[in-house]
């Protein structure tokens, strides 16, 4: 059977693949602790749970519109209004399976081939290989850690062509947990208003993971003159522990979300109508159980950044949110013979210290590994403690 020539230009998704490795190992009985998952240890809000049931019981087990029940829709709506002071209509709101889907759906609805799309990386490891699945070409823009990993205006200046149509945000961003200020994005912003082709695709999937100095702002609150040509992604899955329900959903302009609930009406139709009616009363609800979750994350994630930092051989710098650390391993990579680069260093940890990361090539940053807090703080300890004693007893070999 003769495959499709566009799988040629993409990889599998190297953070499903460490899951996967991870879970293998501890099947054969391998002592493994896996922090390459980007999914929140805590149960789904009850709330979410009891409207689910309810909505087996009532009998919303049909197909509903392909972009959402109107519950949902409303749901979103208010929102974005309450938690973002930003006003939507129903007709500019699509709800679809997970954020993923409304990204993908997004591209293949604005994208055609030869496009050009700016991706600030790190970035999370499925937007290039999106952009290439439609046909358009991913331009990355490699932000170090001295610039906090966040893109500059200065750098997308020089990387706009006539071919440019979208850049692609993401705050607080999964690898790296850094998030926009509403000076970055109101600079950002000034620019992008100079060249009105270029949409803006801003992804606030861990929007209430977040505890940055200034409140979280939204692309489109920062910079309201760019918000017929901004669409927002965002979910339940993050911020109230939904991962397996699957609802993602966007919120831009109407044409566009026309045009996706088009390619969503000859792809997966409507997302789960139970997960749908759960989802909305999460959204709807009591939002205690929302800040308890990011309270817990805040104190391991001041907790597990002193610890690596005090790796001989690891830096990582602190985050904004998310439940990501992103340490450069860079000096231990240098010191251990045999290791070349964070592809060999994570296989390594995994052989010497049984813990599984993910190597911070496929996100677009060498020499970093991305670690997962979305763990007890009992696994994290132990995880530490292990990389810890592999890399000292392994420096002061070499």
């Amino acid at each position: 059977m003769r495959l499709a020539e566009r799988l040629q230009q993409i990889k599998p998704s190297a953070t499903l693949a460490v899951a996967a490795r991870a879970a293998e190992l501890k099947a054969a009985g391998e002592d493994v602790i896996g922090l390459g998952t980007g999914e929140p240890d805590f149960p789904t809000p009850e709330t979410a749970c009891e409207a689910a049931i309810a909505a087996m019981q009532n009998g919303q087990t049909k197909y509903t519109a392909v972009d959402g029940t109107a519950e949902l829709k409303q749901a979103i709506i208010e929102k974005l209004k309450r938690d973002n002071a930003l006003l939507y209509s129903p007709g500019e709101i699509i709800v679809s399976t997970g954020a993923k889907q409304a990204l993908f759906n997004m591209l293949l609805a604005l994208i055609n081939p030869g496009d050009e799309v700016l991706v600030p990386t790190p970035s999370w490891v499925s937007y290039p290989d999106m952009v290439r699945l439609v046909g358009g070409i991913p331009i990355e823009l490699h932000a170090d850690d001295r610039q906090n990993f966040k893109v500059t205006p200065e750098q997308l200046e020089q990387a706009i062509t006539p071919k440019t149509r979208l850049l692609m945000l993401n705050s607080p961003s999964n690898p790296t947990g850094m998030a926009y200020s509403k000076a970055e994005y109101q600079a950002i912003g000034e620019l992008l208003a100079r060249h009105p082709q270029i949409g803006i695709s801003s992804d606030e999937i861990y929007e209430h993971i977040y505890w940055g100095k200034e409140p979280f702002i939204s692309f489109a609150s920062a910079c309201p003159e760019l918000r017929d040509r901004t669409m927002i992604i965002n979910g339940v899955s993050k911020a109230y522990a939904m991962t397996g329900w699957r609802i993602g959903f966007m919120a831009g302009p109407e044409a566009l979300v026309t045009a996706m609930r088009k390619i969503q009406s000859q792809s997966t139709s409507n997302p789960s109508s139970i997960s749908q009616a759960a989802a909305a009363a999460a959204l709807n609800g009591n939002q205690d159980s929302v800040f308890e979750m990011r309270d817990e994350f805040k104190r391991r994630h001041d907790w597990l950044i002193d610890a690596l930092n005090r790796i001989p051989g690891v830096s990582c710098k602190p985050c904004d949110g998310a439940f990501y650390a992103f340490p450069s391993f860079a000096e231990a990579i240098i010191a251990i013979p045999g290791v070349d680069n964070d592809l060999d260093m994570a296989e390594w940890l995994l052989e010497h210290a049984g813990i599984a990361v993910v190597p911070g090539n496929p996100f677009g940053a060498p020499g970093h590994l991305r670690l997962s807090y979305a763990a007890s703080m009992e696994v994290l300890q132990a995880a530490v403690s292990r990389i810890h004693n592999a890399l000292q007893q392994a420096l002061a070999d070499a």
